[in-house]
């Protein structure tokens, strides 16, 4: 004889099993529907930057540094600026230390970029952007994309119109390189 007290029980374990299920499922679609537009970044002086108010239009989000071998894809970064930014493109530097070659204050870091490379786009405060400290775009970023984590300075992330990563360039892809404006080109073409 089947004990009826077994059945509900096992039929209640079951249906809190399911909606456990059904919970995690629902979180785990909820966290990969997170965009870019949900961060934001202290200024290097100013406003904070938000990226929702970039929400519709490409943005490039570049890991700089001021005593790098890359540190002259500044002007490469404010030539695209200049070429695409009144058709919508935005470009965020993001200075970091994390290669040990970042080590100065916020004056230092705008003075090398502004008056020597001639930057005129938006600059955050300095950030960490690789590991489990890293700012929580670049966490983001690297659970979107994780073969895809800035391993040097001057690693672009171009997040598309919609607020996901679009493309990924590696440091030693230069800003006017044929395949970054071809990228850019074509989300702005698709508008």
């Amino acid at each position: 004889m089947i004990d009826r007290r077994m059945v509900v029980l096992g039929l209640g374990a079951s249906l809190s099993s399911l909606a456990l299920t059904s919970y995690g499922a629902r979180a785990d679609s909820t966290a990969s529907k997170t965009t870019a537009y949900r961060f934001s970044f202290p200024a290097l002086s100013g406003e904070p930057i938000r990226l929702a108010d970039f929400a519709g239009k490409p943005v490039m989000v570049v890991n700089t540094a001021s005593q790098c071998g890359y540190t002259p894809q500044y002007s490469g970064l404010q030539q695209l600026w200049g070429e695409f930014h009144e058709r919508g493109l935005s470009i965020i530097a993001v200075p970091s230390n994390d290669f040990h070659q970042e080590p100065g204050i916020a004056g230092d870091i705008a003075d090398l970029a502004n008056k020597q490379y001639g930057v005129t786009f938006p600059m955050t405060a300095k950030a960490v952007v690789t590991g489990s400290n890293a700012h929580p775009f670049y966490r983001w970023a690297a659970e979107a994309r994780p073969k895809d984590t800035p391993r040097w300075n001057f690693h672009k992330y171009l997040i598309g119109r919609d607020g996901y990563i679009a493309d990924v360039f590696a440091s030693s892809v230069e800003p006017t390189d044929t395949r970054v404006k071809t990228a850019v080109a074509r989300m702005l073409a698709n508008g």
